[in-house]
């Protein structure tokens, strides 16, 4: 496989981690509620021009399956970044990262769960192992803590948002619809900014001026619109389960940027959390043999014996 092919799942994982940085640089410059539904309006702006012709073409599918697409657009965008623009007032960049790398052990765990397919030995082993990973950074070092409530609300809400994320996988693949990736994104993206409209009216509304117009462009063009084209782009080329492997990565790629950019501390707790979430993830990728069939083969092994 041409190394070339690599480039576009790596550059997306860059630029969402970079949206972790912004997402900390934005607390004081912008509210969550504005910047949240700025970044969508602006990619629906961007998108519009390209891909309305198309989605004029395929209006009698949409209205079909506009709940769907309701729902998608409300997980995917409205929840999944607008939940992070609030978690970033109470948590560091780093700890975004490192928290958002759940999403793929999430959606495997999902996946068993909505989709009935069969749990895996690496899922269960590899969630096992992520869950005291996450226990370790969510308890600073003490998972104990966690007994006593003592969880940032920023942590919490991360862990939420990476769950609602994992939805969003989980359901875009139960749920076949007939139309182009461009034109599905667009109808979500479009349900997105009414979902996130009325909490922006409600404000605080906070006037675009030379500090955070540069944050809203970042989030609204490479973070939502090219990372779209790159992502899709990567699944074509590599395949769905080798492009996801490279999320792994933004739990490094988030702590450098944020030491670069924001001067964040990287402390130990980080690297114990954050390698134990790495290998339990990376567990759930590669131990794909179902639970139930390994289940089966030890019973029937026993019973020869």
């Amino acid at each position: 496989m041409p190394l070339i092919y690599f480039l576009p799942p790596l550059a997306t994982v860059l630029i969402w981690s970079g949206n972790m940085t912004i997402n900390q640089l934005s607390v004081d410059a912008i509210a969550p509620s504005s910047i949240a539904f700025l970044r969508w309006l602006l990619a629906l702006v961007v998108m519009t021009p390209f891909v309305l012709p198309a989605v004029l073409r395929h209006k009698d599918e949409i209205v079909r399956n506009w709940p769907k697409l309701a729902l998608l657009g409300l997980l995917g965008m409205g929840l999944w970044q607008g939940l992070a623009y609030v978690a970033a007032e109470t948590t560091t960049a780093t700890n975004m990262g490192i928290l958002a790398a759940m999403v793929p052990l999430l959606t495997v765990l999902l996946s068993a769960l909505i989709l009935k397919e069969p749990p895996t030995l690496g899922g269960v082993m590899g969630g096992v192992l992520a869950f005291i990973g996450v226990t370790v950074l969510l308890g600073r070092g003490n998972p104990l803590s966690l007994l006593q409530l003592q969880v940032a609300q920023g942590d919490a809400l991360m862990v939420v948002a990476a769950t609602c994320y994992a939805l969003y996988g989980v359901m875009l693949k139960r749920w076949s619809m007939n139309l182009p990736p461009w034109v599905m994104l667009y109808a979500q993206v479009c349900f997105a900014v009414l979902f996130l409209l009325p909490p922006y009216l409600m404000g605080p509304m906070t006037p675009v001026d030379g500090q955070n117009i540069w944050l809203i462009l970042y989030a609204g063009i490479p973070a939502s619109v090219i990372t779209t084209f790159l992502w899709m782009r990567a699944v074509r080329q590599i395949g769905a389960n080798q492009a996801s492997i490279f999320i792994n990565l933004m739990p490094l790629f988030s702590a450098l940027i944020a030491m670069a950019l924001l001067g964040e501390q990287v402390s130990g707790f980080h690297f114990i959390g954050g390698l134990l979430i790495l290998a339990g993830v990376m567990m759930a990728q590669t131990l794909t043999r179902p639970l139930v069939r390994a289940a089966a083969a030890r019973k029937t092994r026993s019973a020869q014996q």
